[in-house]
């Protein structure tokens, strides 16, 4: 894949934006809520399906080198491997089947938001299954930790994401939907 680059300052600057977003926390025991995935999809939403999920992959590797971009000012690999792993690694699915809903559809709230809906639900889905698989718990304990606390809040940041997405994608010239 080539990226051009406009393409790679975009991902930079947008991975920064996911950066101070996920500052944004409440913590909630061992897995917080935060505006991460909020700003996945905003992101993704704006840049679209190559720019925006590379702008993903950009934030989580500054995590992981230790740049405390993560939740709280987190960074380091362990938090790859703990409580919120399969989230992190969620987001990366979560940005790219959010804005291949909106590439294969059209660029507007109702479908920016059915996408980022979806691509909420995603995290939360890899969230739980890791947390089944790496806490070795029954598959109801995972899933009452790692998605029902979380459903309202996933929709309302994904209802966010969507419209403002949207909204400020119409209007700047980078989004890659300018031309729906």
């Amino acid at each position: 894949m080539k990226l051009s680059s406009r393409e790679i300052v975009l991902a930079g600057l947008f991975a920064a934006v996911i950066s101070i977003l996920a500052q944004f926390t409440i913590p909630l025991g061992p897995i917080p809520l935060t505006l991460q995935t909020f700003a996945v999809g905003f992101v993704v939403t704006i840049l679209g399906k190559k720019t925006g999920t590379i702008a993903v992959l950009i934030y989580l590797l500054m995590g992981m080198i230790g740049l405390p971009v993560l939740a709280g000012g987190a960074a380091g690999i362990a938090h790859y491997f703990g409580p919120t792993g399969g989230f992190l690694i969620g987001f990366i699915f979560q940005a790219y089947f959010t804005a291949l809903i909106i590439e294969k559809t059209q660029f507007n709230y109702f479908w920016s938001i059915v996408a980022n809906i979806t691509g909420a639900f995603i995290t939360l889905l890899f969230g739980s299954l890791w947390l089944k698989f790496s806490g070795d718990l029954p598959w109801n304990t995972a899933f009452s930790a790692g998605m029902i606390p979380f459903i309202l809040p996933g929709i309302i940041k994904a209802l966010a994401a969507g419209y403002l997405g949207v909204l400020l994608g119409k209007r700047l010239p980078i989004t890659t939907y300018a031309a729906h």
